[in-house]
This record gives C-alpha cells, structure tokens and sequence, in this order.
C-alpha cells in the first residue's frame, strides 16, 4: 500500500483527513496538505505535536526523548506527530482548534436523488455526489445549505463512508425551513455542504456496545452500524431506540436486518406516549437491559434531543452507572449541537 488516510480531529469538532505515505512522518504529511498541526522542533524533543491516536497502528521509532513523551503516555496512545509513521489508516484527536492550525472545514457539493417521506415523521435525503463521495467517520454531520436562504442546517450521515451516496434522516418540522424546502425539491437539484464535523463518532471496538438513540438521532447509528457489519464486529451490541409518537418509529425494518447481520446486536424501541399501543411505553430511560450494561465495560453512544441526554446523565448518576466510555450529542431540529464526546474512565 501507498499511502494510508489520516484523519485529524480537532478539538472544535473539524475534521480533515490527509494521505499519508507509507514512510512518511503524519507531521510532514499534514504540512503537505496545509495544516500546519502544532510544532517546535521537528526533532521529537519538545512534545509540542503531541496528540492522541484514537485508532489504527503505527510507528514511533525511537528518536525522540522521555521529556517529550514518556512510555506511559505512549501506553495510554499519546503520539508525537512529528515522529509518528503510520502502518494501517489511523484516526489522530488533535487538542486544538482547527483554526489554530491554519485550516477548516472542507466543502463539497450534491444533488438531490430523492426525498423520501416518512410518514408525517421524517424525511430520508438522498444524494449524489458530484466528485467523489466525503470521507467522514461514521457518527459525524455536516452542514446543509438550504436552497433560497443564507442558512444551513446540520444532519449526521445516515450513510457509512465510501458508499456511493450520501442519505440523512431529517425530522420534518412544519413550517421549517429544511423541511418546506423538502417538500417541493426535485431530482437533480444541487446542494451545498461543509464538514464533515463532529466528535461523536465510532471509536475502535473493544468492549461491548451500548447505542441510545431518541428520534432522527437514529442516524448517526445507523452509519456506524453498516460500518459495524462491513468489518464483521463480534463483540455484543444493544441498542434502545425511542421516539415520541407511534409515528416516529422509522427504519425499523433497518433495524431488523442489522440484527440479522450483526452477529451480537439486538435492539428495542420504545414510545413515551402515554396512549401508545406499543409494547414498550416511556422513556429510554425505562428500558435499559441490565445486561447490556455490562457491570460498567461497556461504551455508551447516545444520540438525541437534549431532555433525553440529559435525563440519561441524570439517570446514570443516579443508578451509579459509570461506562467506560460515554460519548454523546445533542440536537433540536433547528440548531444542532456540536458533538461531545466524553471518557469517565
């Protein structure tokens, strides 16, 4: 192989994703493409360029000193760009600003393919890209904008990176702007985007997986779960899955096929009106499984508007539920809250 695709997560949610050769330094590669990541030296001798390498392998050689990144920190996946030539595709959390670094977001360009209505619940879009299709991690969004306004709105990808199109799950607002626009655009027109952005996306996997997703917050999920499929996950996945109305639960029949995929997952819904015929009624909060807890060894993904993120915090500090790892976003249906992604422990 040639080069390996790097992907540079800064701390304000921007992501840019870089090739890098085979021999070659991540450093050298990121100045190469005009992101100027954080240096000194260039030596492996003042930490400066130190960063996290969330996934993917690597090489530190040895030719930098302990002041400038000590085996613990390498241990705990700490790496010195300036030293570090990666041996597989490697995801880099870098501590600063984007802007800091002398970049941004990228921009592309789409088409409409279809908008396909949900019942009176959502809408799917579905888009052709005019180049090559984004690359993004499966979790993140980017921002639309809509036709006729100086606006945009923000939607995670509902697709998994490389697929030839681009779909998201857009909750239909009346009197919206993205979903009075959804209502009358045709096949072919174009659409403008920037990102992909966000720190909520899927990590490696290395214990099970607990997925919370309220309303259109499915969509992320169902992202990392064709990602999940493609690389043959094992470990045991649980989702809970829960709306408003009976009328809000789209995509199950999605659901249903990764479950027959997916070795280990299983998932549920749930509906909080209380007039609901569904077997379920209440919150998420009601229909969390013991078991897939996993007495703490687990990481939590939960995706939603911010009353269910919320009492899910509440929830876990009041059961005294501590997971591995905790990552989550919040969202309205008009101004999407950038991605949080938090470890506790």
């Amino acid at each position: 192989m040639n080069s390996y695709r790097i992907a540079l997560n800064f701390e304000d949610g921007v992501t840019r994703f870089v090739d890098c050769g085979a021999h070659e330094k991540v450093l050298d590669a990121a100045f190469r493409n005009r992101i100027n990541l954080p240096m000194d030296c260039s030596d492996g001798v003042c930490g400066t360029c130190k960063c996290k390498a969330e996934s993917g392998t690597y090489d530190l050689g040895d030719d930098y000193i302990d002041d400038a990144l000590t085996e613990d920190e390498a241990g705990q996946g700490l790496v010195l760009t300036c030293q570090m030539v990666p041996q597989s595709d490697c995801v880099i959390a870098v501590p600063v600003p984007s802007t800091a670094c002398k970049t941004g977001t990228g921009q592309f360009s789409a088409t409409v393919s279809a908008v396909q209505p949900l019942g009176d619940a959502a809408y799917e879009l579905v888009l052709d890209v005019a180049d090559a299709a984004p690359a993004f991690l499966p979790g993140q969004y980017v921002n639309i904008s809509v036709p006729g306004s100086s606006l945009h709105r923000s939607y995670s990808f509902s697709s998994a990176p490389g697929d030839g199109r681009m779909t998201f799950l857009i909750k239909q607002v009346p009197g919206g702007l993205m979903s009075s626009w959804l209502q009358g655009a045709s096949q072919g027109e174009p659409l403008q985007m920037t990102g992909p952005l966000g720190s909520f996306y899927l990590r490696v996997v290395t214990r099970p997986l607990l997925l919370l997703a309220g309303g259109t917050g499915l969509a992320p999920f169902l992202s990392m779960l064709e990602v999940l499929a493609r690389d043959g996950a094992t470990q045991p996945i649980h989702m809970v899955y829960g709306v408003t109305r009976d009328a809000d639960l789209v995509l199950v029949e999605r659901l249903q096929a990764y479950a027959l995929q997916i070795p280990g997952f299983s998932f549920s819904t749930c509906v909080a009106d209380p007039q609901t015929g569904h077997e379920r009624q209440g919150y998420v909060t009601h229909h969390l499984p013991a078991q897939a807890l996993h007495g703490g060894n687990v990481d939590v993904y939960l995706c939603g508007p911010p009353p269910m993120v919320d009492a899910v915090q509440l929830h876990f500090k009041a059961e005294g539920i501590v997971p591995a790892h905790f990552h989550y976003e919040k969202f309205t249906p008009t101004q999407p809250v950038a991605a949080v992604a938090e470890a506790l422990a």
